[in-house]
């Protein structure tokens, strides 16, 4: 596991899961949050995220989380790994809201200073939408590449955890 892509909807858990694989693994992470949007919340050109995004799928060692279709392709071609957070739409909201309330004012870490949290209605329908819209097409590709990749599809916080758990004993058999 060097190259993994983390997708799934908002407050899914992507940046949580992401930043603690990059500390256990060791593995730079890369927010497309941060890589999108500039200060004032004004979103980087299609073109200049795709160039972010090639030039580090090239790297030797990455995670990179978020949803972002437009760069699904490249991540899932250039991933050994790929994790959906395939959680519930209740659990995203939950979680978008409590994340609006730590970090009312200011931006959270894996978004660029400037862009201080906030929630609108264009991405309160998307969340709500995710699971009818998005799910169906991201699974459709992730059943695509899963002879060739290793495709984790995990659907609650206890599922995730149980991962992370299998992970940390992997790592301390392979370091004995």
């Amino acid at each position: 596991m060097k190259k993994v892509a983390v997708i799934g909807c908002g407050g899914a858990g992507k940046s949580t899961l992401s930043r603690t694989l990059s500390e256990l693994m060791n593995i730079p992470v890369y927010h497309i949050d941060k890589l999108n949007w500039n200060p004032g919340w004004i979103p980087a050109s299609q073109d200049a995220l795709s160039e972010m995004i090639n030039a580090l799928v090239l790297k030797e060692e990455w995670i990179i989380d978020g949803n972002y279709s437009s760069t699904l392709d490249i991540r899932l071609e250039c991933a050994d790994t790929v994790i959906f957070l395939n959680m519930p739409t209740y659990l995203c909201f939950y979680r978008v809201l409590k994340r609006r309330i730590m970090y009312s004012g200011k931006s959270r870490p894996d978004m660029n200073e400037g862009c201080p949290e906030k929630i609108d209605l264009e991405f309160i329908k998307w969340i709500w939408g995710f699971n009818k819209n998005r799910r169906p097409l991201i699974l459709n590709k992730l059943d695509k590449v899963s002879t060739e990749k290793d495709v984790f599809i995990l659907s609650n916080p206890s599922e995730v955890d149980k991962f992370l758990d299998n992970l940390r004993c992997n790592k301390v058999q392979l370091n004995e």
